[in-house]
C-alpha cells in the first residue's frame, strides 16, 4: 500500500467522439482532482470532469509548448503525493502507442497506485466508422498495428519484409508525414503496389475523412501538406471490402458546424441531438443562469402557497429553482396539492414530470401570449403565482391582471448575460467556419447580438420562435430557419428543412 492519499487514472478516452467514452473511464475522470489530457481529446469529453478540478492540455505540436513525458511523469507523482486523484486521459486506448508503460514505470517507482481504464482504439474507430473491416474471413485473418514513428534509439527498426509478407491488415499510427518512407520499403520487400489502402482522418470527429488509394499511389495523396495528422492508415486486402453504403458520412447534417448557445447546464440534449446527426458542435453559453439574489420574495410566496388557484411556469428554469427550493422550508411537493400548474411548453411539462408532477394546462402555442389566453377562462377572481425569470416580457401578468386575477410574481431565478465569449468561437465565427447558430430565447438573442456584433450574420441563425426571430430582426439579423412547434425538436427540424433534409429528424 502506498503512503499517500492520492492515486492515477491512466484513461482512455478514444478517439474523439464523446459517446466512445466508457462508462469507467467517465466515472474515474469525474473522480480527478487533476486532470492531465492529451490535446487529441475531444474537449467535450471534460464536461464529465467534475466542478473545480484542475485542467490542463499537455499541449499541441505546433501551438506552444509541448510537455515532456518527464514532466507528465513528475506532475502526476507530485499530485498524487499531495493527496490529489490524477486522471492523465488520453486519445485512444492506453495500450496501443501511448507511452503508458513508461508512465505506469514512473508510478510504480514512486510508490503511487495506479488503474488503468481501457479506451476504444483509433483504428477500431477508423474502421467501424468508415466500414472497412480490419480483419475479413477471406481477406485478412490477422491485423499488426504499426507505428509511423519509432524511437530508433531504443528499439529495433522495423521488420519491413516480414510486414510485407503479412497475412492480413496493417494499420499504422502516425504515419502521414512517414508514409513515403515505409511504403516504398514496403514496395520494395514485395508487398503488391495496387494492395488497397484506405486514410481515415480524424475518426470519430465530426471532420472525419476517408481517402482510398493504393500503396503505390499513397506518397503522392499523403505528399507534404496534402493531408494533416492524425490519421491511421489502412493497408491490405481488407479495405477493397468496405461496406457499401457509409452510415457515417451518410448522417444529414455531416459538414455542418452548429453553435449552440444555451447556458451550458441545459445545452447537453441540444448538443448530443445535433452531434448524432453529423454536426460538429461548438457551445457558447449566451447568457448564464443562477439563483435569484434574494430568496426572501420566493419564500414568502412558498409560505402562502395554499391561498394560490395557479402556480404558472414559464420555464424548466423556473421549475427546478422554485421545487428545490421547497425543502429549504421543510416542505416538498405536496404543498402544491391546492394549486392547478400552467406549464408554457412541453419542455417546461417535462421538467415538472422530473418531480412528479402533471400540468394541468398547456396551450396551443408554446408562448406567453397564448398561455395568457388559455388561462383566461380562469382569470376572474382566480389568484396566480407567476414563476419567472428575473427579466422577460410582462404580458402573461399583464394580460391575466386585466382579465380580474389576483397575479403575484416570483423571482425564482436570475438571467445574466455572458460578457466575454471564448476566443476560439469568434474567431470561427469572423471567418465564416460556423454554419448555423441557435437562437432558443429572447434574452440569448440580445445577449448574442451584444457578444458578436456585426460577425453574427456570418452564420445562419435558427431561432426558436417568431417572437425571438423578431429580435434579431430588429437588430438587422434575419433568421434563416425558425421552429415550429417552438421547441429545441424544432429548432433542429427547422435547420434539417432549410438544408434540405426535412424528416430527417425522424428517421
Amino acid at each position: 500500500m502506498s503512503q499517500f492519499a492520492g492515486k492515477a487514472y491512466l484513461i482512455g478516452a478514444g478517439p474523439g467522439d464523446p459517446g466512445l467514452l466508457t462508462l469507467r473511464g467517465r466515472q474515474r475522470l469525474g473522480e480527478a482532482d487533476l486532470v492531465l489530457y492529451d490535446y487529441l481529446v475531444n474537449p467535450r469529453i471534460l464536461q464529465y470532469a467534475r466542478p473545480g478540478a484542475e485542467l490542463q492540455c499537455l499541449g499541441r505540436h505546433g501551438h506552444g509548448r509541448l510537455i515532456s513525458q518527464e514532466e507528465i511523469h513528475e506532475q502526476m507523482i507530485a499530485a498524487a503525493r499531495a493527496g490529489k486523484i490524477v486522471a492523465r486521459l488520453k486519445g485512444g486506448d492506453p495500450a496501443i502507442f501511448g507511452r503508458t508503460a513508461e508512465e505506469l514505470a514512473a508510478l510504480d517507482d514512486a510508490g503511487i497506485p495506479y488503474e488503468v481504464v481501457p479506451g476504444i482504439s483509433s483504428a477500431q474507430a477508423a474502421s467501424s466508422y468508415t466500414g472497412i473491416p480490419l480483419t475479413h474471413r477471406d481477406a485478412a485473418s490477422c491485423v499488426a498495428f504499426v507505428t509511423g514513428q519509432q524511437s530508433l534509439e531504443r528499439e529495433t527498426p522495423l521488420d519491413m519484409a516480414g510486414l510485407a509478407q503479412f497475412p492480413g491488415t496493417l494499420v499504422f499510427y502516425m504515419g502521414v508525414t512517414t508514409a513515403p518512407q515505409w511504403s516504398a520499403e514496403l514496395i520494395a520487400h514485395g508487398k503488391p503496389r495496387d494492395t488497397p489502402v484506405a486514410i481515415v482522418r480524424r475518426a470519430s470527429w465530426p471532420q472525419q475523412r476517408t481517402m482510398l488509394t493504393t500503396l503505390g499511389e499513397l506518397p503522392t495523396v499523403l505528399a507534404p501538406g496534402k493531408v494533416r495528422p492524425p490519421a491511421i492508415v489502412i493497408v491490405g486486402e481488407a479495405v477493397a471490402e468496405r461496406a457499401a453504403s457509409d452510415w457515417f458520412a451518410a448522417r444529414p447534417l455531416v459538414g455542418r458546424t452548429i453553435l449552440v448557445t444555451r447556458p451550458i447546464e441545459q445545452s447537453e440534449g441540444l448538443v448530443e441531438s445535433l452531434s448524432e446527426l453529423g454536426a460538429a458542435v461548438l457551445v457558447q453559453p449566451a447568457i448564464e443562469i443562477g439563483p435569484p439574489r434574494d430568496w426572501e420574495p420566493v419564500d414568502a410566496a412558498i409560505k402562502k402557497l395554499a391561498s394560490f388557484d395557479w402556480l404558472v411556469f414559464s420555464s424548466a428554469n423556473g421549475v427546478r429553482y422554485f421545487l428545490e427550493r421547497l425543502p429549504h422550508n421543510q416542505l416538498d411537493v405536496r404543498a402544491l396539492g391546492q394549486s392547478k400548474i400552467a406549464a408554457i411548453g412541453p419542455g417546461t411539462a417535462d421538467a415538472l414530470a422530473q418531480y412528479h408532477l402533471r400540468a394541468d394546462l398547456l396551450p396551443e402555442e408554446y408562448r406567453a401570449e397564448s398561455l395568457a389566453e388559455a388561462l383566461a377562462p380562469f382569470a376572474r377572481g382566480g389568484r396566480f403565482l407567476l414563476l419567472r425569470a428575473s427579466r422577460g416580457r410582462e404580458v402573461l401578468a399583464e394580460t391575466l391582471a386585466a382579465a380580474g386575477a389576483d397575479v403575484r410574481q416570483a423571482v425564482v431565478y436570475e438571467s445574466r448575460d455572458v460578457a466575454t465569449p471564448d476566443p476560439d468561437v469568434i474567431t470561427a465565427l469572423r471567418e465564416g467556419k460556423i454554419d448555423w447558430v441557435t437562437v432558443t430565447s429572447s434574452a440569448i438573442a440580445r445577449s448574442l447580438i451584444a457578444m458578436f456584433g456585426k460577425h453574427l450574420a456570418r452564420a445562419r441563425l435558427a431561432a426558436i420562435s417568431p417572437l425571438t426571430a423578431g429580435v434579431l430582426e430588429e437588430a438587422g439579423f434575419a433568421s434563416t430557419a425558425v421552429a415550429e412547434p417552438y421547441t429545441t425538436a424544432g429548432i433542429i427540424e427547422a435547420i434539417l428543412s432549410a438544408e434540405g433534409r426535412r424528416g430527417a429528424l425522424e428517421k
